[in-house]
């Protein structure tokens, strides 16, 4: 061949590369564009982001590298042959935050309402696959109407192997769903298998059935809002963990969140640097009232104790009777479980056995450990709390704490009363160990309830009753009550002074930090749900 030909071919291959790259970018440029120009308006004229404007948002920029950008569904029945979009409705792929590895799906509202079908599950599933490979966690930004209609069972099959995967990969990887929009029907139950879902204010909805359904059904008319919106789920049905006002507020506390983390099962979280300070905390004494009835707000000891604007609450509208969520002391990361003595007297009732459990599993899962602050009168008392199963609601608390076999530490700040302070990670159930205060009292009830039974007689043939009574108190206080009582007989392990409590906890922690201990092997146990 001449050298003449040889140019001429070589410069036609050159331009046949150009326009086979050129084309690469017009169609990546064609799936960035997800529903068009006028779509997109309308997802921002309703104070929404899009799918990967989201993205940008909550990974460390430069860092998302998306996968199968060109996918497409394969239906062909009512006209959607004619309707496809690179992508199909969903962004997924792996960024980094804070530096650290996650992988995320991205449900993009303009196209097809973010509906899923069979392939938008296909690329789901695949991240969530690749996610456990790797060990790193996964996020799914939510915001569809629900099953592709359209494709029939195949869609429902599709949100059948998402299930399939948060169930089987839970206690594996951390699994987060932030809802962004709507988020009905069998789309809903992704969110509840999952470790933690966020919602925002005014633009998120979860239900099963719609409003139209339900007024349909039963005659009765409410709004998506008020019947699924973020303030239901976050103060009423406790299906949510956080809310915010907006999607920036909200992807910024995902972020935050994961600080607290690890990135699976088989790690640690990760120990923030800790500028050394004053371990001794002398406000620790004027902060809980000696008094047993006074209430307080249990997040004042929590602050007090812990690193400085470490604590990071987690269902903080919902159960306020106990406050849970986590923290870190000398930069560690610790799981709280604290009775709540300004709400409901710290009693224990079905909500809060729930919120309490399943954040201890979930402590326990991620190889964090536990802190406990005890003050607590015992289970709520009445005919609804009954009726309602506090017995197999208030057990799943003992379950928790019994199969948990990370470090596992409760301080008795004031009250310690009958069954819930057996639930409330005892000796008997396996803590590690069990501090409390001087003024701790401990006992099957508390002493003026024990003291009007015991002695219930005394008081009834005295001349001066009340005074018999308030003498009666006094005494069973002083017999059964006192933290010594309970040391004495090994149930706690110190009585120590309320200022030095972070020490002992820091101490406590250092012992425990290569604890291993295991259980009866089984396929698993049998929680009472």
């Amino acid at each position: 061949m001449s050298s003449a030909k040889k140019s001429h071919w070589g410069r036609w291959i050159v331009t046949d590369i150009y326009k086979k790259i050129n084309s690469l970018y017009d169609r990546r440029r064609e799936a960035e564009l997800g529903g068009g120009d006028k779509r997109i308006q309308k997802q921002h004229d309703k104070g929404k982001l899009t799918a990967r404007e989201r993205i940008d948002l909550l990974v460390d920029p430069g860092s998302f590298i998306e996968l199968n950008p060109f996918i497409e569904h394969r239906s062909t029945d009512f006209g959607l042959e004619n309707t496809k979009y690179p992508g199909d409705g969903v962004v997924t792929g792996y960024g980094k935050v804070n530096g650290r590895q996650i992988f995320l799906f991205s449900q993009d509202f303009t196209v097809f309402g973010g509906a899923l079908g069979e392939m938008h599950a296909e690329k789901i599933v695949k991240a969530m696959d690749l996610a456990v490979k790797n060990g790193a966690p996964f996020i799914g930004l939510n915001d569809s109407g629900g099953a592709r209609i359209q494709e029939g069972v195949v869609s429902l099959d599709g949100y059948g192997h998402v299930f399939y995967r948060n169930a089987i990969y839970s206690g594996v990887i951390p699994q987060i769903s932030v809802i962004m929009g709507p988020c009905a029907g069998g789309a809903v139950y992704s969110p509840a298998i999952t470790d933690f879902v966020f919602m925002v204010d005014r633009t998120s909805q979860m239900f099963i059935t719609g409003p139209k359904v339900i007024e349909t059904v039963t005659g009765e008319s409410i709004s998506s809002e008020d019947l699924g919106g973020s303030k239901v789920h976050n103060n009423i049905s406790g299906n949510a963990h956080f809310r915010a006002k907006n999607e920036n507020e909200i992807l910024e506390m995902v972020r935050r969140l994961l600080e607290y983390l690890p990135q699976n099962n088989q790690e640690k979280p990760c120990i923030k640097e800790w500028q050394s300070k004053e371990d001794l905390r002398p406000d620790l004494t004027d902060l809980v009232p000696f008094d047993a009835v006074r209430p307080y707000d249990v997040r004042t000891v929590i602050k007090e104790i812990m690193d400085e604007q470490s604590f990071f609450e987690v269902q903080k509208e919902f159960a306020k009777n106990i406050v849970i969520g986590f923290a870190r002391i000398r930069g560690e990361v610790v799981g709280l479980v604290c009775n709540q003595p300004k709400v409901m007297a710290g009693s224990l009732d079905i909500n809060s056995s729930d919120k309490a459990a399943r954040f201890i599993r979930l402590c326990d899962s991620f190889n964090i450990p536990l802190i406990t602050f005890e003050d607590v009168t015992g289970f709520f008392p009445g005919i609804k709390q009954e009726h309602g199963g506090i017995i197999r609601h208030g057990a799943k608390i003992l379950y928790a704490y019994s199969e948990a076999t990370v470090p596992k530490i409760t301080v008795i700040l004031r009250k310690a009363y009958g069954g819930a302070y057996v639930a409330l990670n005892s000796k008997a159930i396996g803590a590690d160990l069990v501090y409390a205060w001087p003024n701790a009292e401990i006992g099957v009830m508390g002493p003026h309830g024990a003291a009007n039974i015991i002695f219930a007689r005394d008081i009834q043939n005295s001349e001066t009753p009340e005074e018999t009574r308030a003498h009666k108190i006094e005494e069973y206080r002083e017999k059964f009550s006192n933290p010594y009582i309970a040391a004495a007989r090994g149930m706690v392990d110190d009585v120590i002074d309320p200022r030095e409590t972070r020490i002992k906890i820091i101490q406590a922690l250092e012992m425990l930090r290569n604890k291993q201990e295991e259980r009866p092997k089984k396929k698993h146990g049998n929680i009472p749900l």
